[in-house]
């Protein structure tokens, strides 16, 4: 569930379309340098608090946050290969010293979020899956729920138009300057910084 597929808006079932993408090889746009010194910029260190994931795909994310920044991090997906691919890379997944983050399989639109390991989360992160996120209202009620007093949600998405194209299905990974607004509304604190296509927004309540 990391990032976007062209040519596909029947997105009802998740777990079935995303899953055989995963599971065939599919792999999508990793985090790069100047992505990395964004989140040094605009999250504070982890110092041990926990941290979650959302649409982890390969972990590479979940990854960072864990053993760069010192979250406790909880990657989810709701494709089983792909957290089968993100835990294969790391040893000891898992709470304790040394370990890596923890993986489950969870579709945060769906699945109870009380299975989750906690209450709620110092950092929420969601790369490159609000774009695919069919009722966004439901999905950002949920975050915060779950984000913590003084937490970050963290999300990085494509902006419609940014694309030197004319494909319409690259086109359309971006999102709207109306789902642009419906992210940002409602909180207090919001920060954003480009990225070539991209935007990182940090959302604070």
């Amino acid at each position: 569930m990391n990032t976007a597929a062209p040519g596909r808006d029947d997105r009802s079932l998740p777990a079935a379309y995303w899953e055989p993408l995963w599971a065939d090889g599919r792999r999508y746009r990793q985090v790069c340098t100047a992505e990395k010194q964004l989140m040094a910029k605009h999250l504070a260190p982890g110092n041990g608090r926990p941290a979650l994931d959302i649409g982890s795909g390969d972990g590479a994310l979940a990854r960072h946050l864990h053993h760069q920044l010192g979250y406790r991090t909880t990657g989810i997906d709701c494709s089983p290969s792909a957290v089968a691919l993100a835990a294969a890379h790391d040893t000891n997944p898992g709470p304790g010293p040394g370990r890596g983050p923890a993986w489950h399989c969870l579709d945060i639109t769906t699945d109870d979020l009380t299975t989750l390991a906690h209450p709620a989360y110092a950092l929420i992160t969601c790369r490159l899956v609000y774009r695919w996120i069919d009722d966004k209202p439901a999905f950002l009620d949920r975050i915060r729920r779950i984000l913590a007093p003084g937490g970050v949600f963290w999300v990085v998405t494509e902006i419609a138009g940014r694309r030197t194209t004319t494909n319409p299905a690259l086109q359309k990974l971006g999102i709207s300057p109306l789902d642009t607004e419906l992210l940002t509304a409602g909180w207090p604190r919001v920060r954003t910084a480009d990225l070539d296509v991209l935007r990182c927004y940090a959302l604070r309540p």
